[in-house]
């Protein structure tokens, strides 16, 4: 797992990618030639938990990562959603991204 501390990378790789929030799957979605990476969620009242990320191998290096976290953080946010990143790369994306300490659920720490 490969976490950029480049914010122009993951810009970049959030306007490259089409990632979607397919609410009935609880997921957002990035579908490349045939393809699927998402990042699952659990979405509660006050909070949403992120339970897993997976981008293909065949998709790997190429930024999905970070787009699918990048829209999943900012869905929080935008919808006041306190966070609980269960899933290890969305706790890794939160730690080298001080601007989503905030939506940490309270008493929850990252490693």
């Amino acid at each position: 797992m490969s976490i950029s501390d480049s914010p122009n990378q993951i810009l970049m790789a959030q306007e490259k990618f089409n990632v979607v929030n397919n609410e009935e799957k609880k997921r957002f979605e990035v579908k490349i030639d045939g393809y699927l990476a998402v990042c699952e969620y659990i979405k509660l009242k006050t909070k949403i938990i992120f339970t897993h990320t997976e981008v293909p191998p065949t998709l790997e290096g190429q930024g999905i990562g970070l787009a699918l976290a990048k829209t999943a953080l900012d869905y929080a946010r935008a919808n006041e959603l306190k966070v609980q990143p269960l899933c290890p790369y969305i706790a890794a994306y939160m730690k080298k991204h001080p601007e989503y300490q905030d939506l940490l659920m309270d008493g929850f720490r990252i490693k």
